[in-house]
């Protein structure tokens, strides 16, 4: 069994065990189990687990963070008289290249506001992007590279 289900059984025994049979009470049983493991983690080798736990943690965090951020300077363009949006479909070089990885990429692209994921190249290495403020194609390009995508390598094809 991979660290993952053995995770998952140790939150399950948490919640047998005390009971409580909600949302949070399993949340708490796999954070301790996640700690448990963490701590024999020595004894059994185990590293790339923690590593994807840590890397979906930051992806998460980090696209909440370009979630609010986005709103913010998508609203402040829809409040303020001076339209400072400058539309530009750009053509982004995609490193990842699994199917689940270009999917979370086009998708968490497009769920942030101000940019949308148009098409997926047939060759999967070229993503074309709409976004609503583009000073610089070029850097933005390196910016989602750098950003959505690298978070997305490391969670998903991360080794």
């Amino acid at each position: 069994m991979n660290a993952f289900g053995i995770n998952l059984l140790l939150a399950v025994v948490w919640v047998a065990l005390t009971g409580s049979t909600t949302l949070s009470g399993l949340l708490t049983g796999f954070v301790l189990g996640f700690g448990v493991l963490w701590m024999v983690k020595p004894l059994t080798g185990e590293r790339l687990y923690f590593r994807r736990v840590f890397a979906w943690v930051r992806l998460v965090v980090m696209f909440l963070y370009e979630l609010v951020v986005s709103s913010l300077a998508v609203a402040w363009d829809i409040v303020t008289p001076k339209e400072r949006a400058r539309p530009q479909i750009i053509e982004v070089p995609l490193d990842v290249t699994s199917d689940v990885g270009i999917l979370l990429v086009t998708n968490l692209i497009s769920l942030t506001p101000g940019t949308l994921s148009l098409d997926v190249s047939r060759d999967r290495k070229t993503l074309a992007v709409h976004a609503m403020f583009v000073d610089d194609p070029d850097e933005l390009c390196a910016q989602l590279k750098r950003g959505m995508e690298r978070w997305v390598i490391d969670a998903v094809e991360g080794e």
